[in-house]
């Protein structure tokens, strides 16, 4: 089994996997604050793209400049091979996790 996914790092992916061709850096963010329902800083989510694309889970590339960014290019991000298998893990991890309790379950027999 790989290293498991954070869910941070499934939030970042699963933005990627929605914006598709669009998904580059404060687009992602823009997805990730929307999908978790909070405020996320935009350095949380360059340090994790850097991370992903360190574990070789996506794959980025630089697009041409605009005049209407002043010339800077823009990076890309598209999730890898990698990325889906690891995905794919943590989703059934996930799924065989909440299969073994009976939800929603009554707070008052819940041992703290």
């Amino acid at each position: 089994m790989a290293e498991v996914l954070g869910t941070f790092e499934q939030a970042v992916l699963l933005a990627i996997v929605h914006l598709g061709a669009d998904a580059y850096g404060r687009a992602i963010l823009h997805q990730v604050q929307t999908s978790l329902r909070r405020n996320i800083s935009a350095g949380s989510v360059y340090t994790t793209l850097d991370r992903l694309e360190a574990r070789a889970l996506i794959a980025s590339s630089l697009a041409d400049g605009t005049p209407a960014r002043g010339g800077r290019p823009r990076r890309y991000y598209k999730v890898a091979a990698e990325g889906v298998r690891a995905l794919d893990e943590a989703h059934q991890i996930m799924t065989a996790l909440w299969k073994s309790v009976k939800w929603p379950t009554n707070a008052r027999k819940v041992a703290l």
